[in-house]
């Protein structure tokens, strides 16, 4: 039997949902609206433009761009020609991006107007790039001379090359953020991905019937594996932008009804302090989703009051499992606060100690995986590859406790666990703590070096708009509530807490700013 007559890919996957929903709506991005139909015909198009430019199957294509069509065009059309995406973090300077390029030996790059300097430059830095993509935006800029046109590489005859494309072979290579060591390619294979896009649909309720806006940068696995992906899998309508900021959230989801939106916590949390924010005028809102941290209970209240119709979701999971590994669902979220729940439907999830033990309600341990979610392993380090599954068991570096009911709660990074006096500090209890001042917008806490405790705990927070709050107030406050080794022995006040793109709150950086200055 010829095994093209049982593979399901990522451009299988596409083209399957376009026979079912032809002219429903599949795409929309600015002024660019595509049905599934002509999705998938310009994804054909573009796959054999790619191959006449001479990308060919398991070669790496870096893209280093924002939210727009053609990143999720190019997207299916690397799945479909058998090509490796490889997708970059916009936020990185040239010579982070190069690291990436040389690890992963990408020969195409593809970019947009905004980012094509810091490409050129980053291809520049002794890597393997040999030819670039230049994407449209959201608003359409001007083309950049010296690339191949997207415009023009949707053009070519749908012909097709003859590959020998399976289920098992390699998507993408997806690297991790980098906020505690070096960046690693977590290697992702079709079937990897697709098997957790059935997780999603299942665990996450996504549906056909869904209008769903894609806010967060589509080079995190995130936005791109756990929504759009699975959306376009079902056949929902995809709203795609590159400018997760309130007013122009609140305005798209007027003017589509938006039905289903994930974003991080500071998002949800920047939408609530917006003076736009109108719930009427976002009353199709029916399915919230989050994930890159645990939502503060203080907000999830808020949030369940101003907006009382949206179900919501916690999603945790990391860049190595495609990246779903639990969730917490609606009717958990107050009864389970700060959980992220159980494993989704084709992951197994254990709390470990370092024996491998499964450890009791309430107890410390390490979060491990089983699932068909992940990764091969990571690109040219077997050190590391052999380290993380130890045991047979995905290590996740995460450390949680495990309820009676099965319900895990994230505690920290190991290498975030805070040692003071010590004593381990959990920095996220105490971030809940300090949430309870009504005052406070966004915490982080964070150990700094100090010669009496090792490392001193330290909060650092973002006031409401107008609000005020003295340091002695907080630590009063926590004090009251808390062990005085959890107490913070510093406070300090900030404007914004720094964050990567998908608002995955960036500690290292914290500690590397505030460590100067004690």
């Amino acid at each position: 039997m010829n095994p093209i007559i049982r593979r399901q890919t990522l451009g299988d996957a596409l083209r399957r949902t376009a026979l079912r929903c032809p002219n429903k709506t599949a795409i929309i991005c600015g002024d660019t609206q595509w049905t599934y139909a002509e999705f998938d015909a310009l994804v054909s198009r573009l796959t054999a433009g790619l191959s006449q430019m001479g990308v060919v199957q398991g070669e790496r294509v870096a893209v280093l761009a924002r939210n727009s069509h053609g990143f999720a065009a190019l997207r299916f059309a690397l799945a479909r020609l058998g090509a490796v995406l490889v997708p970059i973090n916009f936020m990185l300077k040239a010579e982070e991006v190069a690291y990436i390029l040389r690890h992963a030996a990408a020969g195409v790059m593809a970019t947009d107007t905004g980012l094509a300097d810091v490409a050129r430059a980053a291809a520049a830095l002794e890597t393997k790039v040999r030819e670039f993509i230049w994407l449209p935006s959201e608003d359409h800029s001007q083309p950049v001379e010296g690339m191949h046109r997207f415009d023009q590489l949707i053009c070519c005859e749908a012909t097709l090359p003859a590959t020998n494309l399976a289920s098992t072979d390699l998507a993408q290579i997806v690297y991790t953020s980098g906020t505690e060591s070096t960046p690693k390619g977590a290697m992702l294979t079709h079937d990897a991905v697709l098997w957790q896009y059935v997780s999603c649909v299942v665990d996450a309720e996504i549906a056909a019937e869904d209008w769903a806006l894609h806010a967060l940068p589509l080079y995190h696995c995130a936005q791109l594996d756990v929504f759009l992906g699975p959306a376009i899998f079902v056949g929902s309508t995809n709203v795609i932008t590159s400018k997760p900021v309130p007013d122009n959230l609140l305005a798209l989801m007027e003017k589509f009804k938006i039905t289903s939106f994930f974003a991080a916590p500071t998002i949800w949390i920047a939408l609530l302090r917006s003076p736009l924010l109108d719930p009427a005028k976002i009353a199709s809102l029916a399915k919230g989703y989050y994930g890159a941290s645990i939502m503060p209970v203080e907000v999830l209240r808020e949030l369940a009051a101003r907006l009382p119709k949206v179900r919501l979701w916690n999603l945790y999971g990391q860049t190595e499992i495609a990246p779903l590994a639990t969730m917490l669902r609606p009717e958990d979220q107050l009864r389970k606060p700060g959980s992220c729940g159980r494993a989704v439907l084709n992951v197994e999830t254990r709390v470990v100690d370092d024996r491998m033990q499964d450890v009791g309600p309430g107890e410390v341990g390490e979060i491990v995986h089983r699932s068909p979610h992940l990764m091969l392993g990571y690109l040219n380090d077997d050190e590391r590859t052999k380290a993380s599954f130890e045991g047979d068991w995905f290590h996740s570096g995460d450390l949680a406790t495990i309820d009676e009911e099965g319900f895990i709660s994230v505690v920290d990074r190991k290498k975030d666990m805070i040692k003071s006096g010590g004593e381990n500090v959990a920095s996220r209890e105490v971030e809940e703590m300090i949430y309870r001042l009504s005052q406070v917008s966004e915490v982080a806490v964070i150990g700094l070096p100090d010669s009496r405790w090792v490392e001193m705990v330290t909060a650092v927070i973002v006031l409401k708009v107008g609000q005020t709050l003295a340091e002695a107030e907080v630590i009063a406050h926590c004090s009251a509530h808390m062990a005085s080794f959890k107490t913070p022995k510093r406070v300090v006040f900030t404007e914004a807490l720094p964050k990567n793109p998908s608002g995955k709150l960036l500690k290292r950086e914290l500690r590397r700013i505030y460590a100067a200055t004690t």
